[in-house]
């Protein structure tokens, strides 16, 4: 013997509000997107160009110069 189940359901007029609701909080920020992108991009330029590893000069490497035309445009 079964016992009887009862659905609670949301009346009409509600059910459009509530799943708006529901639909703006799944919205990202831009940065949400762009920062983890940003730091795939970088760590793959970092990966890549560890094959041309070599004994420090007085020059700069192409990554570091990159950073500080980066923080020029910024800043």
């Amino acid at each position: 013997m079964s016992a009887p189940t009862h659905t609670r359901s949301l009346p009409f007029a509600t059910a459009p509000r509530a799943r708006a609701a529901a639909g703006a909080s799944a919205r990202l920020h831009w940065w949400a997107l762009a920062l983890p992108a940003l730091a795939f991009g970088l760590l793959l330029t970092l990966l890549a160009g560890s094959g041309e590893a070599h004994a420090a000069t007085g020059e700069a490497s192409s990554l570091v110069q990159v950073a500080e035309q980066l923080l020029r445009a910024v800043g």
